[in-house]
């Protein structure tokens, strides 16, 4: 008697075959006969379906089975990501990456939280996630204290969370249970962005404006306060400026700011809107070679202006990461039964200037500049870190 084909194969081998019959049934139902037919039989489309009927049917099926993975069949995980600035450009990238990250895996993620920084909205937006049971959380933790209560809560009822683009200080690092922190060392950003200005040359005495967008936001104050140990023992004139959350504003109150200080030598910003209005001001008033611009990220305009000497130069700290990572580290925590803890990742500090800034020129979503997926050529060689 014929042996029966799945007694020498698990049951999770069987469904994973099985699933994947499925998965291209609907592709195929529309154009081979036996698919199509087989298509019928199992979903009872009728005999004369449409092409395009089996193909839906054959898709339905598809969507309904358990998404198959290297991994062992797994539910569909739902993840949220809350972000302090939902519609900031610098995001778009991101999002981008938590995007792929969930087709590569097989889940789905919600993007939530505030468009201007109000901290009371993203702690809602994770009591919120918390309430519909998601399978994980990241957060930017801009707030050395709004978090902790949502955190435990999270955990507490074991849903881990993750910090993405900002964490706690050191100050509540201890309270503030966040499994892992992804994202740019800040404070360090800023120090090192500190040694670059004084090579400008800027000097004892000398105006640098430090451009910040929400001032104590902990995305972004680090950055200033670690160029301010650099620049100020060295006499530098540094005030701090906020120039607000959205682009309008930032814009106005870059323009108004120079204006009325006319001698600045460097206008050194620490967010990407205001990296891109300062770098649109020294275009406006024709000051290339006469005031410096340094600042993060990728915008358009931003690459424009550090490839016409606008701006001098920019940091990269990989936005793209920040989205991708937060969604495979939190996939790992759920697929393992918590045995893959999330762990800390430094997302980088690159200093991009007019002579590397070629590659950043291509439209990709790696720096949201396309949402079509491409696969890019990497350098001939690679720079010593």
């Amino acid at each position: 008697m014929p042996k029966n084909p799945r007694e020498d194969v698990s049951p999770e081998r069987w469904e994973v075959s099985r699933r994947r019959m499925l998965k291209n049934l609907g592709v195929a139902a529309a154009t081979v006969p036996f698919a199509g037919a087989l298509t019928e039989m199992l979903t009872d489309m009728p005999a004369n379906a449409s092409p395009r009927e089996r193909f839906a049917a054959g898709q339905r099926m598809a969507r309904n089975s358990v998404f198959e993975s290297p991994f062992a069949s797994h539910r569909a995980y739902r993840f949220t990501l809350d972000n302090h600035v939902t519609t900031n450009p610098f995001f778009v990238p991101t999002r981008y990456g938590a995007a792929d990250a969930c087709a590569l895996l097989g889940c789905s993620y919600n993007w939530v939280g505030s468009t201007n920084s109000v901290v009371g909205q993203m702690v809602a937006a994770m009591d919120a996630a918390i309430a519909a049971k998601v399978n994980g959380i990241g957060v930017p933790v801009i707030d050395k204290s709004a978090f902790i209560a949502p955190t435990n809560k999270a955990l507490e009822s074991g849903i881990p969370v993750v910090a993405y683009n900002a964490s706690a200080p050191a100050s509540t690092a201890a309270q503030n249970h966040q499994l892992a922190y992804i994202g740019q060392d800040l404070f360090q950003a800023g120090v090192e962005a500190g040694k670059k200005i004084l090579t400008y040359p800027v000097h004892k005495g000398d105006l640098v404006a430090g451009f910040i967008a929400t001032p104590g936001s902990l995305n972004i104050q680090p950055r200033i306060d670690g160029a301010a140990s650099v620049l100020k023992p060295a006499g530098v004139n540094f005030p701090e400026i906020g120039t607000g959350p959205l682009l309008s504003q930032e814009a106005t109150a870059i323009n108004a700011w120079y204006l009325s200080h006319k001698d600045v030598k460097f206008m050194y910003c620490v967010d990407a809107g205001s990296t891109s209005e300062a770098a649109a001001v020294v275009e406006k008033y024709k000051l290339k070679g006469k005031v410096g611009v340094g600042g993060f990220d990728f915008l358009t305009t931003t690459v424009g202006a550090v490839q016409n000497g606008s701006q001098l130069w920019t940091i990269d700290q990989q936005p793209y990461q920040q989205g991708f990572l937060p969604i495979l580290q939190l996939f790992l925590y759920n697929v393992s039964g918590g045995l893959q803890a999330p762990v800390a990742t430094d997302t980088g500090l690159k200093f991009v200037t007019k002579a590397g800034i070629g590659p950043y020129t291509l439209k990709d979503r790696y720096e949201g500049s396309s949402s079509t997926p491409k696969t890019l050529t990497p350098p001939k060689s690679i720079a010593f870190p």
